[in-house]
């Protein structure tokens, strides 16, 4: 089932948020710091408490995954249409469920739920290396929207 996540749900976020970390940290040491998280307890509880930055469980009785999300509008902008946009932020599906279609479900949730609140679109960050979450995403329809380019020192 998945639902907003809860207060309760925090420790088993935590968690999650380390598997990813360490994901990030092993595709590019020179920027993730190993064992830690993006969010800390006392973060999660603020995000929690805004509507704007919704968070989603996949729960069978303990919670095997999560998308935290971020809805932006743009209005009146000079150059961009008007619009509205969920960005998917961080999407985890521990370790031991993968394989079992949680992070299918947890997509198609969120873009049911961009749909249902009249998002134009949906976007997200891969890091270049996370070949397994590219191909996740290209079978879920997304595309390239645009190229992030660096030069390292």
């Amino acid at each position: 089932m998945i639902r907003q996540a809860a207060i309760e749900d925090i420790p088993r976020i935590i968690d999650l948020l380390h598997q990813v970390n360490m994901v990030h940290h092993h595709l590019r040491p020179d920027l993730f710091k190993p064992n830690t998280t993006k969010y800390s307890a006392d973060d999660l509880v603020q995000l929690l408490h805004n509507a704007s930055k919704p968070i989603f469980v996949y729960d069978s009785g303990t919670v095997q995954g999560y998308a935290f999300c971020q809805i932006t509008e743009t209005t009146g902008d000079r150059l961009l249409q008007d619009g509205k946009t969920l960005y998917i932020d961080d999407i985890c599906v521990d370790e031991s469920a993968r394989g079992k279609h949680v992070g299918k479900a947890l997509f198609e949730h969120v873009r049911n739920y961009a749909r249902s609140i009249g998002c134009h679109n949906i976007t997200l960050n891969v890091w270049e290396g996370n070949e397994a979450a590219l191909r996740f995403y290209q079978t879920m329809g997304m595309q390239p929207q645009k190229t992030g380019m660096e030069i390292v020192f």
